[in-house]
C-alpha cells in the first residue's frame, strides 16, 4: 500500500495491505488505529487466546503473523484504549463474517473463486446512450425457503436470473450486501464494508451469483453506503478509543438514521470507502454501484440549511474519478434528493461524476398525481409536465423503488385512486407513462406483482397473487413492456433535438408526446379520467399509426378487445377515443 495515497484518500486498495490475508505459511493480519495502546489478535487458531500485535510502519498500523492459520477460521481485535477500556472489534477490512448476532471476521481466500464471466467483462457499455431497465431486489425476501429461512445466493440464482430475463430486464439491483446486524436495516447500517452477508452464504456464492448473471447476459448493480454506518460497538465505532471514523461531534457525527456520519473530510477514511467501493467492482465483478444518501454528502446530515460539507464533496469527486479510471465501464448512479447542480456532470468539469441520478422529484409528482381522485387531476398536470422542464439539467433514472412501498406509504398500486378493481388499470397506464417518459428504469420487485402489501423484509413476496386474473394480467402488462422498451431505441435515446415533443400537456386527464430516436419515431398517448375521452391534437407529418401497446388490453385485464382502432389524420390532425384510465404507444410510420 502507499501510505502517503492513504493519508490523503488517494487510495483505492488499502484492502490488499489491511485486513486478514492468507500466506504460505498461514496469515498475517493488519488493522490502522493510530491512537490505540494496545491490541491483540484473537481467534479460533489461538484458542481465542491474546495474540500482541505489533506497530508498524509509522506507528499507526498494527501487524501479526500466525502461521497455520487457514480459512475459514474465526478471528476479532481485542482494541485497547488509553482511557483504560478493551474491547473487541470485528475487522473493518475483513473478508467475512459470522451470521448475526455473532460478530467475528473470519479468513477467506478471495482467489478461490474463478469467475466463467471475460465475455462479459470484455463487452464494451455504454450504459448512459442504451436501454437500461433494472429489477430491484432484496434477497433475503424476494423468495424464502417453506419454512421460512433463507435461500443462498446460489440458490437464488436458479429462480431469480430467468425470472429477470424472462421479464425484459436486463440489469438487477441487490439492496446492500455488506454485513449488517439488523435485519430491519435491509443492510443500509452496515458493520462489515467488505464482507458480503453470511445471511445467504459464503462469498464465493455470492461471485457464483454475479457470475451466472452476466453468463446469462444481466448487468449487476449494488447499493453503496457511503455516509454512515452502525452504531454497534464491535464495528468501526470508536474503534481505536476515538473517533477514528466518525465526526466527533455528535451534531453531525449522528445521522438522521440513529447511525454514525463518516468523517469524509479525513484522509484515512475516504481512502476506506474508496477501497470499499472498488472492492466491490474488482473482486465480486459487480457491473457498477448505486451510492445511497448521496445528499448527506453534499450538505451536512443532509440538510442544505446546514450549508455544503466540502469533505463530502470532495469524497464523491475523487470517488468517481477514481472508479472511473480503474473500472471505466461502471455505472454509478446517485441516490440523491437535492437540487444541487452537476451530479452527473463529470467531476473533471466540476461536476460529482455520476452516470445517472435518481429522479426522485419525478417519482414524487407522478405518485401524488396518481393518489389525487380523477377530478383533482384535471387541474393539475403540472404535476406530470414539471420533469421535463429541468431534464436537460441531469441524466436520469426513474425510480419506483423499495422506499417507497413500506412504512405506511401503500405500495404503488394501492396509491391509485379507487376500489380495487379500479386501481390496475390507472397503475397499468402508470407504467407505460414510466417507460415512455425519458429517462432509464428501475422498478422494485413487487411492484410487478400488483402487491397489496408493503414490502416485509421478513417474508417472501406474494406470489400466489398470480393465480387471481388481474394479478397475472398485470405481470403480462409488466412483460411486455419492459420488453418493448428494450427493442424501442426512441424510448432509450435521451439526448440531442427533438427526443422529445409535447403535444398535448395535461388539460383535462389527456397527455401525448412523441419521442424520436435513431430513425424511430412513436406517439405515446394518455387519459388519466375516469370517462372515455377523445384527444385531438396536430401532428405534422403523421402518415400512419401502429399500435405497439394498449395499456387497456384485455391480455392485460383491460376492457379492450383486439388491436385499438388506428386513428386516422385529417388535415394535420388527428383524434383518438381513449378509454377511462389508459395509455397507448404508436409507431409513427
Amino acid at each position: 500500500m502507499e501510505f502517503h495515497a492513504f493519508y490523503t484518500g488517494a487510495s483505492f486498495n488499502a484492502y490488499e495491505y489491511l485486513g486478514g490475508h492468507l500466506t504460505e505459511e498461514g496469515a498475517v493480519f493488519r488493522t490502522f488505529a493510530p491512537s490505540a495502546e494496545k491490541i491483540s489478535l484473537i481467534g479460533e487458531f489461538s484458542g481465542w487466546e491474546e495474540l500482541p500485535m505489533e506497530r508498524v510502519h509509522d506507528g499507526n498500523f498494527w501487524e501479526c503473523s500466525v502461521p497455520g492459520a487457514r480459512a475459514g477460521m474465526m478471528y476479532k481485535y481485542r482494541v485497547y484504549t488509553r482511557g483504560g477500556r478493551c474491547l473487541d472489534h470485528c475487522d473493518p477490512y475483513g473478508f467475512y463474517m459470522e451470521l448475526r448476532p455473532n460478530s467475528a471476521s473470519i479468513l477467506w481466500d478471495q482467489s478461490a473463486y474463478s469467475f466463467q464471466d471475460q465475455g462479459w467483462r470484455s463487452r464494451p457499455k455504454n450504459w448512459r446512450e442504451g436501454p437500461l431497465n433494472v429489477y430491484e431486489v432484496h434477497l433475503g425476501s424476494w423468495r424464502r425457503k417453506p419454512d421460512g429461512g433463507w435461500y443462498t445466493y446460489r440458490e437464488l440464482a436458479g429462480p431469480l436470473i430467468p425470472y429477470a430475463r424472462e421479464l425484459g430486464y436486463n440489469a438487477l439491483e441487490f439492496l446492500p450486501l455488506a454485513e449488517h446486524p439488523s435485519d430491519s436495516s435491509w443492510g443500509y447500517q452496515i458493520t462489515g464494508f467488505f464482507s458480503p452477508t453470511s445471511r445467504y452464504g459464503t462469498p464465493d456464492d455470492l461471485k457464483y451469483l454475479v457470475d451466472q448473471c452476466h453468463r446469462a447476459g444481466l448487468a449487476v448493480l449494488l447499493d453503496f453506503v457511503p455516509a454512515h454506518f452502525a452504531v454497534d460497538d464491535y464495528g468501526l465505532w470508536n474503534y481505536d478509543g476515538t473517533a477514528l471514523y466518525q465526526y466527533p461531534s455528535p451534531d453531525v457525527g449522528n445521522s438522521a438514521w440513529g447511525s454514525c456520519s463518516f468523517m469524509h473530510s479525513r484522509g484515512e477514511v475516504r481512502s476506506f470507502l474508496n477501497s470499499a467501493a472498488r472492492f466491490w467492482l474488482e473482486e465480486y465483478h459487480f457491473d457498477g454501484l448505486r451510492v445511497d444518501a448521496v445528499r448527506n454528502l453534499i450538505y451536512w446530515n443532509g440538510e442544505p440549511a446546514r450549508g455544503e460539507n466540502q469533505g463530502g464533496l470532495q469524497f464523491l469527486r475523487e470517488l468517481n474519478r477514481g472508479l472511473k479510471e480503474r473500472h471505466p465501464h461502471a455505472l454509478l448512479v446517485a441516490e440523491d434528493s437535492s437540487a444541487y447542480p452537476g451530479v452527473t456532470r463529470p467531476a473533471e468539469e466540476g461536476g460529482l461524476g455520476f452516470d445517472l441520478k435518481w429522479d426522485l422529484g419525478w417519482m414524487h409528482d407522478t405518485l401524488s398525481y396518481f393518489q389525487a381522485p380523477p377530478e383533482e387531476r384535471a387541474h393539475q398536470g403540472g404535476r406530470l409536465t414539471f420533469s421535463m422542464d429541468y431534464f436537460a439539467n441531469e441524466r436520469y433514472l426513474l425510480p419506483l423503488s423499495h422506499d417507497e412501498v413500506v412504512h405506511g406509504k401503500a405500495t404503488i398500486l394501492q396509491k391509485m385512486h379507487g376500489d380495487y378493481e379500479g386501481k390496475f388499470p390507472q397503475a397499468r397506464a402508470l407504467y407505460l407513462y414510466m417507460f415512455a417518459h425519458p429517462g432509464k428504469k428501475l422498478n422494485f420487485m413487487g411492484n410487478e406483482l400488483g402487491h397489496f402489501r408493503e414490502w416485509d423484509e421478513g417474508r417472501e413476496q406474494d406470489w400466489n397473487l398470480l393465480d387471481y386474473p388481474l394479478h397475472g394480467g398485470f405481470l403480462a402488462f409488466h412483460r411486455a413492456l419492459n420488453h418493448l422498451y428494450l427493442t424501442a431505441p426512441a424510448l432509450w435515446r435521451d439526448e440531442g433535438e427533438g427526443f422529445f415533443t409535447w403535444l398535448r400537456r395535461g388539460e383535462d386527464g389527456l397527455f401525448a408526446f412523441l419521442r424520436e430516436g435513431d430513425g424511430q419515431r412513436l406517439l405515446a398517448v394518455f387519459n388519466f379520467l375516469d370517462r372515455e375521452q377523445d384527444l385531438a391534437f396536430a401532428m405534422n407529418g403523421a402518415a400512419r399509426l401502429r399500435p405497439l401497446l394498449d395499456s387497456d388490453s384485455a391480455a392485460f385485464g383491460g376492457g379492450a378487445q383486439g388491436e385499438p382502432k388506428v386513428p386516422g389524420a385529417e388535415g394535420g390532425s388527428l383524434r383518438i377515443t381513449l378509454p377511462p384510465y389508459s395509455g397507448r404507444l404508436y409507431q409513427v410510420e
